[in-house]
C-alpha cells in the first residue's frame, strides 16, 4: 500500500512542469541611475541613488517607489538590510554609515572616526553578531557595532583599493583589493589582516562572496573569468565566462542554493554559474548598456540595479 502511494506521488510530482526562471524589470524615475540594491524580508527592495544623494525603496507588488534624501553631500555606495528591516548605507560623501528606519524613514548618521577621514567607503557586510564590516578604497577597513555605536578602523596594510567584502559562515571576514591584486583575510576579533596574492599577477579581485562552505567566489576587474578560492586548501580555480576575452565580470552573489550569480558588464548580461556542473546560464538584458555593478538577493530571487536604464532587475528562480 505504502509503496503504491509513494509511486503515485512520485508520478504526480514528475508530471508537473518545472517553474521557469522569470526575469522582470521595475522602472524608476528618469535620471535615477541606481547603484547598489538590497531586498528586505518584508518584500520591499532598497537601492542607492549616488547621483542624487538619496536612498530609494521599491514595493514590487505595486511598483511604488519612495525616495529618502540622505543629506547634503551624500554619495551612497552600498546598502544592506538587517533583521529589523532597517537599511544600512555606506556613504562615501558623508564618510559615514547611515541607518534608515523602515517605518518612519528617518536617517541616523554615524561618522567614521577622525583617523579614517575621507576613507572612500565602498562596501558593506554583516557578521553573525550583527556588526557591520566595511571597506574604504583609500586604504581602510573597519567594523561598526550598532548595539553600542562603536567603530574600529584599521589602515589596510596593502594600501589603497579595498572593495568588496564578505563574511563566511565561520565568521571570517574577507575583502578584495584590485589595486593590490589580492584577497585579504581579517581576523574578526583582533582586526589583524593577512594578504593573499590573487590567482595570478594580472588578476584584480574586485567583488567577493562566500558560499555555505566558506569558499570564496571572486569577480576581477579587467578579467574575463569567475574566480574561486578555497581558504583551507589555499587553492585558486578560474572558469572563463561565456563571452571569453571580451567579458567583464563585476558584481558577484551566492544564493541559498550555493549557485553563483555575476554580472558581465561588457556582455550586458547576468550569469548564473552551477558550481557542480561548471556551466553558465546567461540572462541577457533586453536593452543594451544595462551596467549592473552590484547584486544581492533573498530566497528565490537575485536583484540588480541597471544603472544605465533607471530600473531594477530581478531574476526569480
Amino acid at each position: 500500500m505504502f509503496r503504491a502511494i509513494a509511486l503515485c506521488l512520485f508520478t504526480l510530482l514528475a508530471s508537473q512542469p518545472l517553474r521557469a526562471d522569470e526575469v522582470r524589470y521595475y522602472p524608476l524615475p528618469e535620471g535615477s541611475h541606481p547603484g547598489a540594491v538590497a531586498p528586505g524580508s518584508d518584500g520591499r527592495v532598497w537601492f542607492t541613488l549616488p547621483g542624487q544623494g538619496a536612498l530609494g525603496r521599491l514595493d514590487p507588488q505595486t511598483g511604488q517607489v519612495e525616495q529618502v534624501p540622505l543629506g547634503p553631500g551624500a554619495q551612497p555606495e552600498d546598502v544592506l538590510v538587517t533583521t529589523d528591516g532597517a537599511a544600512w548605507v555606506a556613504d562615501r560623501g558623508l564618510n559615514a554609515l547611515l541607518r534608515v528606519d523602515p517605518l518612519r524613514l528617518g536617517v541616523e548618521i554615524f561618522k567614521l572616526p577622525a583617523e579614517a577621514a575621507d576613507a572612500g567607503l565602498a562596501a558593506l557586510a554583516r557578521d553573525h553578531d550583527g556588526r557591520l564590516w566595511f571597506t574604504g578604497t583609500r586604504g581602510w577597513y573597519g567594523r561598526f557595532d550598532p548595539a553600542h555605536g562603536q567603530f574600529k578602523v584599521w589602515p589596510a596594510a596593502e594600501g589603497e583599493g579595498p572593495q568588496g567584502i564578505t563574511v563566511t559562515p565561520a565568521g571570517d571576514v574577507w575583502y578584495a583589493n584590485p589595486r593590490a591584486h589580492a584577497l585579504v583575510r581579517v581576523n574578526p576579533a583582533a582586526g589583524l589582516a593577512e594578504t593573499l596574492p590573487a590567482a595570478h599577477p594580472q588578476q584584480s579581485p574586485q567583488r567577493v562572496w562566500s558560499d555555505a562552505q566558506g569558499k570564496l567566489w571572486v569577480s576581477a576587474a579587467d578579467g574575463d573569468s569567475l574566480g574561486h578560492y578555497d581558504p583551507l586548501a589555499r587553492e585558486w580555480r578560474e572558469w572563463p565566462l561565456p563571452d571569453g576575452a571580451t567579458a567583464r565580470p563585476h558584481a558577484v552573489y551566492v544564493d541559498e542554493q550555493d549557485r553563483i550569480w555575476l554580472s558581465d558588464r561588457a556582455g550586458n548580461a547576468l550569469l548564473r554559474f552551477n558550481p557542480f556542473g561548471h556551466d553558465f546560464t546567461p540572462f541577457a538584458s533586453d536593452r543594451p548598456g544595462a551596467d549592473v555593478r552590484q547584486l544581492r538577493g533573498r530566497v528565490g530571487e537575485v536583484w540588480g540595479a541597471e544603472t544605465g536604464h533607471d530600473r531594477l532587475v530581478v531574476i526569480r528562480y
